[in-house]
């Protein structure tokens, strides 16, 4: 099933803090966002926000946790793309509306320090 998170990014021009409602499939302990902006040609501002700020907030229910995003690449990118499809059809629909490859995200807890 689909999960809502509220995902919270730091602007990229404005320095302030952005709160998205975001879709999350979860794959082992890591969440996994998919950048589609609905097949747009463009990236959606939050994933453009977390390229350049990639220390992030997800808040899940009541549980509010500060995570590190990177955009995931190669096997794992395919691999967790397939797990987001699975739990979402709609994301391949999305691709083929778009000529951008769609970003996978991989949020996991920041470390310490």
């Amino acid at each position: 099933h689909l999960e809502q998170v509220l995902f919270t990014t730091t602007g990229r021009t404005t320095g302030e803090p952005r709160t998205t409602p975001l879709a999350v499939t979860v794959v082992g302990d890591k969440l996994v966002l998919i950048a589609s902006a609905g097949g747009a040609e463009k990236d959606p501002g939050w994933y453009r926000n977390l390229v350049a700020h990639p220390d992030v907030v997800v808040q899940r229910g009541s549980e509010r946790r500060p995570m590190r995003a990177r955009t995931a690449a190669g096997d794992e990118r395919a691999a967790l793309w397939a797990a987001a499809v699975a739990n979402y059809a709609g994301y391949a629909g999305y691709q083929g509306k778009t000529s951008r490859q769609i970003p996978v995200v991989v949020c996991e807890p920041r470390p310490e320090g």
